[in-house]
């Protein structure tokens, strides 16, 4: 008994089985968190090691290089990059993708401790960091504040970070730009010379008086009380009345020689929002936490906690990351509702019988909500991916119950019974179901074996569709025979009723066409070759438009964001950045309504913080963070608005290198390279800093004369002006100094040597003690240092060394071991394989030293890579696709007959890819893949239906016009409900839309141009093999 028997026969199980499906669909579905993109860790891991007062050149000496030799036997390292700067090493370890990074870890750090012996004895240990997308801040406020500005850090660790730490999701919580309070020791080495001592000593003295310890303790009766000496600083004011030494019988107190401040550690840093001083609060999320939620209670808590703080101190939110994957979702699952909207209509249309239509659009959502299932099961999300695969699916999984269920209809229309015609209609076109799904399925299921960042983002879209439409085949055996025989009438409607004048107009209107269609087909056999010539002639002619049509690796999208990093001369004080910068933030608020907050920073901050690992910065180097007004209430896109910055900017005499980032692209590319535009980069190798530098000066020039080229950037700057004191051995000796004890002693008086800490209600507060600022501007003053050798007697600076300019560079990056300079450019209005090709025209004459090597990177080198991994996909599936029709018709012929429709899809993608203005990029050809199962899914149930026909006796002529008048409806119903699922993919404006458009146009185009070549050109070339074979056999008889 075949399965769509038993499911007309058992009504009631077939409809519980699908109502239990159902059940655990609506559950899976209310159970599933929302995200931007299924969860995609990059496969990375960073060391970074601190080297206190080294230049680049020595840090990449004796740091980096140590580090990269013992990195060297790493399994499945893909890449070796790293950056040398000052005071820090920076080195990224990337594997491929699916790369178990716990264990990769662990051969990190074996082979770290192997390296660590090698290291100079003042640089910290290296620490390991496994990247992951939850560093990336899901939120960003922005406060603001006027009295309580001095102790806002403290205001805002009590009264708001805690309180939000609390929260389910919630990771690390980071303060940027806050003063920090600290207890100030400005010391004058006048009068420390003259009381023989050192800042070393009045260290050791407030760190040893700053002490809270146990002494034991007392037993006293029955009792037993610990004892325990109480000796911190109540307050800051007991600091300067502490005894530091005694001189002559004179007690000397630390106010004698210093000047004791309770204040703020000096700003090395410059926060703004709109022009008011702020600090910025950075919160990330937990590796498996969802960020829609985590956001979504963040600012629920933020404003509650609002009113607990001081009335000056105002928040504000200068970046949420939710907003834009709310609004990318509602907008997919907007375009999802219209697709579904038209899929119906279409149905209702060729079916005329809403009872009819009910039945096949029930298939959709049960089809779908098994999506759901899997999506729970597999710990996935609703996520711009996910969506995109139910809009795709929507066309395709009726498919099946459209054939089903207009062969059932034509049952009934000649005078069947509703049972049986629902057990004969199945079963006549049951395996041509079977076969075209297999095809389907043989498409989307390798999607699933893609490898690197590709595969990642489109595993999840191949099981979706692959489970659905195996789902759908399931439900167009069952659930519609079994539906139909209890719904479907033999009965024609009344003509006078509203529904029987839909049926009526569509029946006549598609006997009209079913009729048209025969005469075309009957010519169309009748001039076989002449159809196939003027086809292929089509096919040639559509391929010139490949030069007309731009390649790239991701389409560029307005995800309302803006960064931009603006470079002053090096060596600029801070103060003169910070007036370039105010003029700036003027501009930018008052000319860019699109414009909501106007974040800008500058200066160094924490030199060991992440911000310096993992970002430039400098006091010469401001960064704008710019909050955007939501996409529907601005009239011009990030691009549009990028564009204009760069002119207001490049106005700036003071202005030495700048870039703006739309979309945060060129940040974001070492992760994952999505959102905003495309980026050109090509790496330089070699170790001569003059010859590199050379030519990555003459490579960033020709980038500048190719049209569509922003903000071309160098990422080696220009060497800067150091003061380095050179050191003379032999007096070093004589006085039993050596190069260690000379570096602290200089760095403790100039930048401050923290002592202790200082204890009030809970917090800690450095006490640092220095030189007095009058006593430390100068190359005199530092010449004048006192240093104490071991001895006690205080050896001048200019006894044992003097000081030179040298010029170093800023910055050294390597890649494999091997230094290398990239430059870069974004691209605006322009495609990236155009400026590709041509910078390679102009590097190709170029004069490029023998010890030198150029090589494209960033996102040239994705898409080259990512293009041949889907044209091998391509390839594979074509080959699936084949056997599943060679073992279905039991033939090697005609699967060719059906395929030659593939090539003609192509043709409708580049005319489609041409008037719409798009591009050739990993999203199109993603399209051009799935293409291939939708455009033979309409050739196997017109070929299948003519064999059939011809095993009944009808000649083959006769068999293929017969053929094509019967299948014509459900040729076009299938075509047409997937072309119309894209249009609304194709027409959405919000965020996200971007994405997807290049896809969906690809599908649309392809089988628009597709259906025509089934309709037309496959009956020519079916009786072309046809009569081919009846003359062949003729011959052997």
């Amino acid at each position: 008994m075949s399965i769509y028997s038993s499911a007309v026969k058992k009504p009631i199980t077939t409809i519980m089985i699908f109502v239990g499906v159902i059940v655990l669909g609506i559950y899976s579905y209310f159970q599933l968190p929302v995200d931007y993109f299924p969860k995609m860790d990059p496969p990375m891991i960073t060391v970074f090691t601190f080297y206190p007062g080294a230049n680049a050149a020595d840090v990449e000496q004796n740091i980096t290089r140590k580090l990269e030799d013992g990195f060297g036997s790493l399994s499945n390292l893909k890449k070796l990059k790293s950056s040398s700067k000052e005071n820090i090493s920076v080195i990224t370890l990337e594997y491929e993708w699916g790369s178990n990074l716990d264990e990769a870890v662990n051969e990190v750090r074996n082979a770290v401790g192997t390296a660590e012996n090698d290291l100079p004895d003042e640089v910290e240990s290296p620490t390991i960091l496994k990247l992951s997308t939850s560093m990336v801040p899901v939120m960003m406020f922005s406060v603001s504040s006027d009295e309580s500005y001095e102790g806002i850090k403290d205001i805002l660790d009590n009264q708001l970070i805690q309180p939000l730490n609390r929260i389910d999701g919630v990771g690390n919580i980071l303060q940027i730009g806050a003063p920090v309070r600290a207890v100030m020791v400005d010391v004058d080495p006048r009068k420390l010379d003259a009381y023989n001592l050192s800042v070393e000593q009045i260290g050791g003295v407030l760190a040893a008086n700053n002490l809270n310890l146990p002494s034991g303790s007392l037993e006293m009766g029955k009792s037993d009380f610990p004892l325990r000496l109480q000796g911190e600083f109540e307050n800051s004011d007991i600091i300067k009345n502490l005894i530091i030494s005694n001189k002559d019988g004179r007690t000397v107190y630390l106010k004698d020689v210093a000047s004791v401040r309770d204040s703020l550690k000096d700003i090395k840093s410059y926060e703004r929002a709109n022009g008011k001083k702020t600090v910025r609060i950075m919160i990330q999320k937990q590796s498996d936490a969802n960020t829609v939620s985590v956001a979504k209670e963040v600012k629920q808590k933020v404003e509650e906690l609002k009113n607990t703080l001081p009335p000056d101190v105002k928040i504000s939110v200068l970046m949420d990351s939710s907003v834009n994957t709310v609004n990318s979702i509602n907008n997919l699952a907007e375009t999802v509702l219209y697709a579904l909207i038209f899929v119906v209509l279409v149905v209702l249309f060729f079916l005329g019988n809403w009872r009819s239509t009910f039945i096949t659009a029930l298939s959709i959502p049960i089809s779908l909500i098994v999506g759901f299932i899997y999506m729970y099961l597999s710990g996935g999300t609703i996520n711009i991916i996910t969506l995109s695969a139910i809009s795709i699916a929507i066309g395709l999984v009726v498919d099946d119950s459209i054939v089903v269920i207009e062969n059932i209809t034509k049952k009934l229309d000649r005078g069947g019974y509703p049972r049986e015609a629902a057990i004969y209609g199945t079963n006549e076109v049951s395996l041509a179901v079977i076969a075209s799904t297999l095809t389907i399925i043989a498409v989307f299921l390798p999607l699933t074996m893609l490898g690197g960042m590709t595969g990642i983002l489109f595993k999840p879209l191949g099981f979706i569709v692959t489970i659905s439409i195996t789902t759908s085949v399931i439900v167009a055996l069952t659930l519609t025979p079994m539906l139909s025989a209890k719904l479907l009438t033999e009965k024609k409607p009344d003509k006078k009723s509203f529904s029987g004048r839909i049926y009526w107009f569509s029946q006549n209107f598609l006997g009209k066409l079913d009729n048209g269609y025969e005469k075309i087909l009957s010519w169309v056999v009748g001039h076989r070759w002449l159809v196939v010539g003027i086809a292929f002639m089509i096919f040639t002619a559509s391929m010139g438009l490949i030069k007309y049509i731009g390649t790239e690796f991701m389409p560029a999208s307005d995800n309302n964001r803006i960064s931009a990093t603006v470079k002053l001369v090096q060596g600029v004080k801070l103060d003169e950045t910070t007036i370039i910068a105010h003029k700036l933030d003027s501009i930018f608020m008052k000319k860019y309504p699109e414009i909501e907050i106007v974040s800008s920073s500058a200066g160094t901050g924490d030199e060991n913080s992440m911000a310096a690992i993992f970002s430039q910065t400098g006091n010469y180097i401001i960064s704008y963070t710019f909050k955007m007004k939501e996409r529907k209430d601005r009239k011009r896109d990030i691009f549009q608005i990028s564009d204009e910055l760069r002119t207001d900017i490049q106005q700036f005499p003071d202005v030495e290198i700048f870039n703006v980032d739309p979309g945060g692209s060129r940040a974001a590319s070492s992760m994952m390279g999505m959102g905003g535009g495309s980026n050109l980069e090509v790496n330089i190798f070699g170790h001569d800093f003059d010859k590199t530098n050379i030519l990555s000066e003459q490579i960033a020039q020709a980038m500048k004369e190719i049209k569509g080229t922003k903000d071309v950037l160098i990422s080696r700057d220009k060497e800067k002006a150091e003061l380095q004191l050179v050191l003379n051995d032999e007096k070093m000796t004589y006085f039993g100094l050596n190069t260690v004890t000379v570096a602290a002693a200089l760095r403790n008086r100039i930048t401050g040597l923290t002592a202790t800490k200082y204890k009030e209600e809970g917090n800690e507060y450095d006490v640092i003690i220095r030189y007095d600022e009058r006593f430390r501007k100068s190359t005199e003053d530092i010449m004048n240092v006192s240093i104490q050798n071991p001895e006690g007697k205080f050896i001048k600076l200019n006894e044992i060394a003097e000081i030179k300019q040298f010029y170093t560079p800023p910055n050294i990056d390597r890649q494999n071991k091997t230094r290398v300079v990239t430059v870069s450019a974004a691209l605006s209005g322009s495609d990236l394989g155009s400026v590709r090709t041509a910078l390679d025209q102009k590097i190709a004459k170029m004069d490029i030293p023998p010890d030198v090597t150029v090589e494209f990177g960033g996102s040239a080198d994705d898409m080259q890579k990512s293009f041949k991994d889907i044209i091998t996909l391509l390839l594979l599936v074509l080959l699936l696709v084949y056997i599943v029709m060679a073992a279905q018709f039991e033939s090697l012929a005609e699967p060719f007959i059906i395929m030659l429709a593939v090539p003609f899809a192509l043709t409708g993608v580049f005319i489609a890819l041409f008037i719409f203005n798009s591009t050739i990029n990993v999203i199109s050809l993603i399209g051009v893949v799935m293409l291939v199962g939708i455009v033979v899914k309409n050739g196997i149930i017109l070929v299948d239906f003519a064999n059939l026909l011809r095993n009944r006796g009808l000649s083959l002529k006769q068999a293929i016009v017969q053929a094509g008048r019967s299948r014509l409806r459900p040729v076009l119903m299938t075509s047409l409900t997937m072309i119309l699922a894209m249009i609304p993919m194709i027409m959405a404006k919000g965020e996200g839309s971007e994405i997807w458009r290049p896809m969906s146009i690809a599908i649309f185009g392809g089988l628009t141009i597709s259906t025509l070549v089934t309709l037309v050109l496959v009956p020519a070339i079916y009786t072309m093999f046809g009569i081919g074979k009846m003359r062949r056999e003729r011959k052997q008889a």
